[in-house]
């Protein structure tokens, strides 16, 4: 069916997400489980691919695409049968370092926020307190300035990444004597190795792979310059940076419903009792119809919320609407599709065990169902209006950079063609270790052509300018890149440094071409 959100171009980021997530995720996943720690060397993988940054500018490493391609990356990590690892780089991507982003300054953008899109520092988001949970506004944890510092002291709790992540995104108390609390409310940068910075681990029902913490700051001295944006602001911060949180939980939630039915439904056909496969029973059946009815209605309604994100609207309803529905469905889906299972949903080598744990915590993290209930009382019943100062991204129209003048280099001919000799000796070498394509694929740099044959045993290179299946346009500098493996191919198409005519699906075999 045709689709009325992803382009061909996101379709090619997909694939070449799932490819990425079966080769460096997948094979892991049932250990990290067991272990209960990620290593964080993988997100130096993710890193290098570009998938920590996608929605920032490429002056800070990111690639500046819009929401859709977030949407695409929170739903295909939801379908790993690891909430754990799922919400790891949720955390790191769209709750945490988005203040950094949108309000800190160019000093802590350049210290935290590029380090962490590289994949080279992790974050995580102190809000949630013991005797405080979802009342922002009544945190306890204070940061008296002193001089050029602030003193912090308090705790924090159910915090992913605080074990070995690499700073905190913390909301403290600045201001105590203010007769409005969330005027005295400011986000701090607290790096997590700083001395009087400690955490314990706690053990959870699901999410066993994410690490999930305690807190604790005793005289924990922060320098000023690590306060994010103004101070005594940091409640208006998270009042736009809490419905992208809450959305991106929606987005999951019905990723995880749509695979919690896929392998229900594949099990149903298998599973034989009574003479006959278990999906022939109309109780079962009807049971399956009507989650995949609500799952689709659900899903569109987060889709109608990603796109008034994309728009750059403020949607506090809607993304809160989302995140009710969403997650509330998917603990209804997680018990029915268990139940379809009968005892063998209950052993944990069968995938339905770990998601009827992992799904639990969806309707309480990131603003409860009861909190989600009570901001839509408020703007239906009360009438309560929430005004959008300048919180929200208008993801198309993020990247609008300043025109500047060209400056031709003119490089010695003889040059130019050894560098083009030379890179057609690579790739030939590339390309004839690689499967054959099945069809014929064409790299055009303007004045020169390389020429892939792949309708036979192997991929035969050559510098011919023929009609092929697929034509890439992009410069001998990128191509060059791609094959030494600096310039990813996803994010050297994302940021339209190569052009696609022709068969896609072709294009998404890139990767595996320059291996």
């Amino acid at each position: 069916m045709k689709s009325y959100y992803f382009t061909e171009e996101h379709d090619l980021f997909r694939q070449g997400l799932k490819d990425f997530l079966q080769r460096e995720v997948v094979p892991n996943i049932d250990q990290w489980e067991e272990q209960q720690r990620i290593p964080k060397e993988i997100w130096k993988k993710f890193g290098e691919m570009g998938y920590l940054g996608l929605n920032y500018s490429t002056e800070y490493g990111g690639e500046a695409a819009d929401f859709w391609y977030s949407v695409i990356f929170c739903e295909e990590v939801a379908k790993l049968w690891s909430g754990g690892f799922a919400v790891t780089p949720l955390v790191i991507q769209y709750m945490s370092t988005p203040y950094l982003y949108k309000h800190a300054s160019e000093q802590i953008k350049q210290k935290y926020l590029v380090p962490t899109i590289k994949g080279e520092l992790v974050s995580c988001i102190g809000i949630t307190e013991p005797g405080a949970g979802s009342d922002v506004q009544n945190i306890k944890t204070r940061a008296v300035r002193e001089g050029d510092h602030y003193v912090v002291n308090g705790s924090k709790t159910f915090i992913t990444n605080a074990v070995y992540g690499d700073y905190i995104v913390a909301v403290v108390k600045t201001d105590a004597t203010t007769s409005k609390s969330f005027e005295g409310v400011s986000l701090l940068i607290i790096d997590r190795n700083a001395a009087g910075v400690s955490a314990k681990k706690l053990k959870k029902l699901g999410w066993h792979a994410s690490d999930t913490a305690e807190l604790f700051f005793d005289n924990v001295r922060v320098p000023v310059e690590n306060l994010i944006g103004e101070e005594g602001q940091g409640f208006i911060y998270l009042m736009g940076g809490l419905q992208l949180e809450r959305l991106t939980g929606a987005i999951s939630a019905i990723a995880g419903c749509e695979n919690a039915m896929d392998y229900t439904l594949q099990y149903m056909s298998e599973r034989q009792a009574f003479g006959r496969s278990i999906n022939k029973f109309q109780v079962l059946r009807h049971r399956m119809a009507q989650l995949a009815s609500e799952i689709e209605c659900t899903k569109h309604f987060v889709y109608h919320c990603c796109r008034l994100h994309n728009d750059g609207e403020y949607v506090v309803k809607e993304s809160s609407m989302a995140k009710l529905l969403a997650t509330e469905l998917s603990d209804k889906v997680a018990y029915q599709c268990l139940q379809s299972f009968g005892g063998y949903g209950y052993m944990e080598e069968y995938k339905m065990a770990r998601m009827f744990r992992d799904s639990r915590i969806l309707t309480i993290g990131g603003g409860s169902s009861e909190i989600m209930r009570e901001i839509i009382a408020k703007m239906i019943i009360d009438d309560k209006q929430y005004e959008s100062k300048g919180l929200t991204i208008n993801y198309a129209q993020s990247e609008q950079q300043p025109s500047q003048p060209v400056q031709s280099v003119i490089k010695p001919q003889n040059s130019t063609n050894m560098a083009f000799e030379k890179m057609l000796e690579t790739l030939s070498a590339s390309a004839g270790k690689s499967p054959a394509l099945g069809k014929t694929l064409k790299f055009d740099f303007g004045d020169n052509k390389i020429f892939i044959d792949g309708t036979g045993n192997g991929n035969v290179v050559s510098a011919d300018d023929k009609e092929a299946d697929c034509t890439i346009s992009v410069s001998q500098e990128d191509l060059q890149g791609m094959i030494s493996g600096s310039v990813n191919p996803m994010t050297a198409f994302m940021s339209g440094k190569i052009k696609v005519k022709g068969d896609m699906g072709l294009a998404m075999k890139l990767q595996s071409l320059f291996k």
